[in-house]
C-alpha cells in the first residue's frame, strides 16, 4: 500500500496544532504496518536550519494556479524514516508566519495543486491521496477535473480527514476559475458553492472516495446543528462515507519510563510517580502534602477547552474541598486574568502558569493526580490519552474523543479508567470532580482505576490499522473500476513519461504567449516569485 500525505503542517518541522502531531506520527505507524508512506508539506520560512540543511533538490517544476504558472521546487529529506517532500516556493511560504494571510486561499491553492504536480517527478505513484483540513481539501476536486483522464492518476484513491470544522477556507466565487481553474458548472450543482461563494472543506468533503474525523462520535457529533458548523447537512448527506478513528499519541515520546523531562521515571508504578507529585509541588510554590489530591490541566485557556465552567466553579472546588489545581496555558484574556487574582487568593490551592512549557506539561501529566478535560466540544484530544499513559486518572465531558477514550468508573464491576460527565454545567463538573475525590481517599480502588489508566494501548497502532483497511477498501475499488475505453493498463514507466509529458506540454502552453523575454529563470529557493509574465 502506497499512500501520500498532504497537510499544511506537521512535526517536527512546524506546528501549531493538533494537525501537526497527526502528519508527524501516524506515517510512521502506518510504515510499521508495511505501507510505503510519504509525506509533503510546504516548505515553510519558519522551518529550523538544521532541517533545511539536510534537505536534497529534488527536481523544479511549474504548478498550475488558474490561469497562472507558478515556480516549485521539490526538496525532500528523510525523518525517522518517513521520505518527507517540500513544496518550495518563496512568495507563497517564506513568511514569519503560517496561516493568517489576505492570500492563504491562493497559497493552499497552489499547494493543492503541487501535491499532485510532484507525484511523477518523486516517482511515487499513491494507491491512496490522504489530505488533511481546509488547507488541502480541494486536491480530490483538482485530481478529478484535470488528472484523473491520466493513466498515473487514474487509479489513486482519496481519504480527507477533518481535524477541526470551525476552519473552512470560506472564499469569493472567482477563486473557482482564477486559482482552481474549476468552471461554473462545479458552483452551480452546489459541490463547491457556500453562501455564494466558494468553501475548501466542503470541496473535501464531497470529492474524496472518503471523510473521516478524528473520533467515532465527533463524527456522530458533527452531522447535528449544534456542532456541524453550518455544514451539518453536508455532513448527514455523506452517510456511511463519513466515520471516525481515534487518534493515537507516540508511546516512545510519551513514556513515563524514559521521558527526559520528568523527575523520576517510573512504569505502572504508583508510589514512584508520587515523587513526581511532591517535585511539582515543591516547584509550583504549593505547600507539599501528599495526601490531598492534585488535579491539572495543560490547555489552551478558551471557552471551547471548557473555562467557563472552570471559572464559574473554581470557588465551589477550592472553598470546600480539600484539594489542589495546577494549570498551564495561555489564550483568553478574560480567564487569564480572572485565574490570576484566583491564584492570588488561593495560594496553597491554586498554581496558574500562563504560558506554554513542554516541560512543565511533561511534569504535569507525571505529578498530578487527575486530569481535567470540561470541553465544550473536542474533536478527540490528546492530553487525556497522555495523562491516562501516565497513569493519571481524567475527569472529562463526555464529548468528541473524550467519550471514546475515557470510560468512567464503575465502582460495582470495576471497570472504567477515568470520571465522564455529559451536560456542559459547572454543577455536573463540579459533582463529579467530587465523586473523584471520594473515590480517590479510597486507596484500594484508586490503586485500581490507576491500573485501568495503565493497561491501556494509546499508541498509533490501532488507528494505523483502521486506516490501513480504510485505504484497501479505496484502493481495491478504484482499481476494479473499468478505464474509460476499456484500454489495457499502461505499465508504471509509460505512466509516469506520459504524466511528465503532460505537464511539460502544459508548462510550455501556458509560456508560449510570453516570448522568450518574458519568463524569470527559476531559482532553487522559490525565487522572488517564479511566475510567468505576459507581455
Amino acid at each position: 500500500m502506497k499512500v501520500l500525505f498532504a497537510a499544511a503542517e506537521g512535526n517536527p518541522f512546524v506546528k501549531t496544532g493538533g494537525l501537526a502531531d497527526v502528519a508527524g506520527a501516524l506515517p510512521k505507524a502506518l510504515r510499521k504496518e508495511g505501507a510505503d508512506v510519504r509525506i509533503v508539506l510546504p516548505k515553510y520560512g519558519t522551518i529550523a536550519q538544521s532541517y533545511k540543511d539536510k534537505m536534497k533538490l529534488v527536481a523544479e517544476i511549474r504548478v498550475p494556479v488558474g490561469w497562472r504558472m507558478k515556480y516549485a521546487g521539490i526538496w525532500e529529506l528523510k525523518q525517522d524514516g518517513v521520505p518527507v517532500y517540500f513544496i518550495d516556493n518563496e512568495d507563497y511560504f517564506k513568511r514569519d508566519g503560517i496561516y493568517g494571510y489576505f492570500d492563504d486561499g491562493e497559497r493552499f491553492a497552489y499547494f493543492s495543486r503541487a501535491v499532485l504536480e510532484i507525484l511523477p517527478h518523486i516517482g511515487f505513484r499513491p494507491d491512496i491521496v490522504h489530505t488533511h483540513d481546509w488547507h488541502t481539501a480541494a486536491t480530490a476536486a483538482l485530481l478529478e477535473k484535470h488528472y484523473r483522464h491520466n493513466p498515473f492518476y487514474r487509479d489513486i484513491g482519496t481519504v480527507f480527514t477533518v481535524h477541526n470544522l470551525q476552519f473552512q477556507g470560506h472564499y469569493g466565487y472567482e477563486v473557482l476559475p482564477d486559482l482552481l481553474g474549476l468552471d461554473h458548472d462545479h458552483f452551480a450543482s452546489g459541490q463547491v458553492e457556500y453562501h455564494g461563494g466558494v468553501n475548501f472543506l466542503k470541496t473535501g468533503l464531497v470529492f474524496n472516495d472518503r471523510v473521516t474525523t478524528v473520533s467515532p462520535t465527533y463524527a456522530d457529533e458533527i452531522r447535528t446543528p449544534a456542532y456541524g458548523e453550518g455544514l451539518d447537512g453536508e455532513l448527514r448527506f455523506l452517510g456511511s462515507k463519513l466515520s471516525g478513528i481515534v487518534n493515537g499519541i507516540d508511546d516512545k515520546s510519551y513514556n513515563p519510563a524514559t521521558d527526559p523531562h520528568i523527575p523520576v521515571n517510573y512504569k505502572n508504578d504508583l508510589d514512584k510517580k508520587r515523587l513526581n507529585k511532591a517535585e511539582l509541588q515543591r516547584a509550583l510554590g504549593l505547600p507539599e502534602k501528599p495526601d490531598v489530591p492534585l488535579i491539572g490541566m495543560v490547555s489552551r485557556i478558551t471557552v471551547q477547552k471548557g473555562f467557563d465552567l472552570v471559572a464559574d466553579g473554581l470557588y465551589g472546588l477550592l472553598e470546600h474541598n480539600d484539594v489542589q489545581l495546577v494549570i498551564l496555558g495561555a489564550g483568553d484574556r478574560y480567564y487569564e486574568e480572572l485565574l490570576a487574582g484566583q491564584a492570588q487568593r488561593y495560594p496553597e490551592q491554586l498554581s496558574v502558569q500562563l504560558k506554554f512549557d513542554e516541560g512543565l506539561a511533561r511534569r504535569i501529566y507525571a505529578g498530578v493526580d487527575m486530569f481535567l478535560m470540561p470541553s465544550r466540544f473536542e474533536p478527540c484530544g490528546i492530553s487525556q490519552l497522555i495523562s491516562l499513559r501516565y497513569g493519571t486518572v481524567p475527569i472529562v465531558r463526555e464529548t468528541g474523543g473524550l467519550k471514546d477514550t475515557v470510560l468512567s468508573y464503575n465502582e460495582f464491576t470495576g471497570e472504567g479508567n477515568g470520571f465522564t460527565f455529559g451536560p456542559y454545567s459547572t454543577h455536573d463538573m463540579l459533582f463529579t470532580i467530587r465523586r473523584a475525590l471520594n473515590f480517590y481517599r479510597m486507596p484500594d480502588i484508586w490503586k485500581a482505576i490507576v491500573r485501568n489508566a495503565f493497561a491501556g494501548d494509546y499508541s498509533w497502532g490501532r488507528s494505523a490499522r483502521q486506516y490501513l483497511e480504510l485505504y484497501e477498501e479505496i484502493a481495491v475499488r478504484r482499481k476494479e473500476a473499468p478505464t474509460a475505453d476499456g484500454s489495457a493498463e499502461p505499465t508504471a514507466e509509460e505512466m509516469v513519461e506520459s504524466a511528465i509529458k503532460a505537464a511539460a506540454s502544459q508548462t510550455a502552453a501556458a509560456e508560449e504567449p510570453a516570448g522568450k523575454k518574458g519568463r524569470k529563470k527559476a531559482k532553487p529557493e522559490g525565487g522572488e516569485s517564479g511566475d510567468v509574465f505576459i507581455v
